[in-house]
């Protein structure tokens, strides 16, 4: 009987054809010791690769959440005034959680 895990294996395993320049900067990255071996380089890139999606599929959850919202009627217009008013409330929430030191101490 032949174990599901070595099947996976099996397909994990590949052949990659690499661009010229990409071939170049994975033997530079391991020459210089960014790296260890080319199996370490793909699984940074993966990493990143997964960690970039990952964020994507975040922003685009936060953007359905946004356009809902406007769809709702929650939004506000965006003019000169109404950001100089944000600007002004965002000033004195943070002038109260980081008062100014005392100019006396100098």
């Amino acid at each position: 009987m032949i174990d599901i895990s070595d099947r996976i294996d099996y397909f994990l395993q590949m052949e990659v054809d690499l661009t010229p320049e990409q071939a170049d900067f994975l033997r530079y990255a391991v020459q210089t010791g960014r790296v260890r071996d080319p199996a370490e380089a793909v699984q940074q890139a993966l990493s990143l690769w997964m960690e970039r999606e990952r964020r994507r599929a975040e922003f685009l959850t936060s953007l359905d959440a946004a356009e809902a919202s406007l769809a709702r009627g929650e939004g506000r217009p965006i003019t000169r005034e109404s950001m100089k008013s944000l600007a002004r409330d965002v000033m004195e929430r943070n002038r109260h959680r980081f008062p100014v030191e005392s100019q006396a101490g100098r």
